[in-house]
C-alpha cells in the first residue's frame, strides 16, 4: 500500500510471523561489552510468543516416545524441565521451567530420566542476583530450587504422568583448547570441576584425546571457555595451563623407493657389519593411488 506503519503495527506484524516461524528477528551486541543487552530483553517481550501461545510436547516414554502435546494448565499433572544448574552459596542451584501443572514448595516430584524422587525444599523467583521465596510456581513459569540433584535438561513429573522433555538442541562446539592443572596435586579439583561443569552445561565437552592424551575442552567460543577457566579457579582453586590442542601427524609411503645401507661399527671387539639392500613401496589402493597420483603429476609436466 506503499504506507509507513507505525511501531506498534510494526511490533505486532512481526510478533505474528515469528511465533508463525515465518520470520527470525535478528539482534547484534556483544554480552562481554554489554552492547546491544537491553534490545535483545525488549525483542524477548516484543517479539517471542508467552507460554499460552506455544505448543509444546513431551514424549511418551510409555508408548514408544509419541509426542503428546503439554497443556499450559495449572490444573493439569506436573510436567517440568531442569535447564540449568547454578553453584550457589546455598548448594546447587537448579532452575526449572513448569510446561503443565503446578509445582509446590514442599512437593516430592519423580525425575523421569533416573526414576530418582525429590523433594522440593525451597522454592524461589529469580531476578538477576535476587531471589524471593515463593509457594507455588504455575504452568509457564520459569523457578529455581535448592536441594535438587539432577542433570541439565532432565524432566520432573508428579508421578502420575510417564513423560519426558525432548532435549533441546546442543549445537557442535566450534572451538577447542587443551587444559591441564599447573600443579598435579590440583588433578583431583581439576576433574571435579570438569564434571560438575558439563554437567551443568550441555554445550561444553571434555574429551581426552587418545594420541596425544590431553584433555581437550571444547565450546561455543573464547569468551565461554575463559568462563569455565577462571570458574576453575575461583571456585575449585585450580589453575589452569592451557594452549592449542596437538594434532597429530601421520605419514604413509607415497611410491616405490630403493635403499643401499650400510652398517658399520666398531667398537672394540669384533664389531658389526652389515648391508641391506632393497625397496620399498605402498600396497593395495595406497599403491593404486599414488600410481594415479604420479601419471598425473606427469601428465602435468
Amino acid at each position: 500500500m506503499e504506507e509507513i506503519p507505525d511501531v506498534e503495527t510494526l511490533k505486532a506484524g512481526i510478533r505474528r510471523a515469528t511465533i508463525a516461524c515465518k520470520f527470525v528477528p535478528v539482534f547484534m551486541g556483544s554480552a562481554f561489552k554489554n552492547k546491544g543487552v537491553q534490545a535483545l530483553l525488549d525483542g524477548v517481550i516484543n517479539y517471542l510468543p508467552s507460554p499460552p501461545e506455544k505448543r509444546n510436547f513431551a514424549l511418551d516414554l510409555g508408548n514408544n516416545e509419541e509426542p503428546v502435546e503439554a497443556m499450559c494448565d495449572d490444573a493439569a499433572p506436573l510436567l517440568a524441565l531442569a535447564f540449568k544448574l547454578e553453584e550457589g552459596k546455598f548448594g546447587q542451584l537448579t532452575y526449572m521451567r513448569v510446561y503443565q501443572g503446578t509445582l509446590r514448595k514442599g512437593d516430592i516430584i519423580h525425575n523421569a530420566n533416573n526414576g530418582k524422587k525429590v523433594k522440593i525444599p525451597r522454592l524461589v523467583r529469580m531476578h538477576s542476583d535476587d531471589m524471593v521465596e515463593i509457594d507455588a510456581a504455575g504452568a509457564g513459569e520459569v523457578v529455581a530450587t535448592f536441594g535438587v540433584e539432577c542433570s541439565s535438561m532432565d524432566t520432573f513429573t508428579d508421578g502420575k504422568l510417564n513423560y519426558a522433555m525432548s532435549s533441546m538442541f546442543v549445537p557442535e562446539p566450534v572451538m577447542s583448547i587443551s587444559v591441564k592443572p599447573k600443579k598435579s596435586t590440583e588433578q583431583m579439583n581439576f576433574g571435579k570441576a570438569l564434571a560438575k561443569f558439563t554437567r551443568e552445561d550441555p554445550t561444553l565437552r571434555i574429551s581426552i584425546d587418545p594420541n596425544s592424551s590431553e584433555t581437550i575442552l571444547s565450546g561455543m567460543g573464547e569468551l565461554h571457555l575463559e568462563v569455565y577457566i577462571e570458574r576453575m579457579s575461583r571456585e575449585y582453586g585450580v589453575e589452569c595451563v592451557q594452549g592449542q590442542p596437538s594434532v597429530n601427524y601421520k605419514e604413509s609411503i607415497g611410491k616405490k623407493v630403493p635403499f643401499d645401507h650400510l652398517h658399520k661399527k666398531q667398537s672394540g671387539g669384533s664389531g658389526q657389519y652389515a648391508k641391506v639392500v632393497g625397496y620399498i613401496e605402498p600396497i593395495g589402493e595406497v599403491s593404486e593411488r599414488s600410481e594415479r597420483a604420479l601419471m598425473n603429476e606427469h601428465t602435468r609436466d
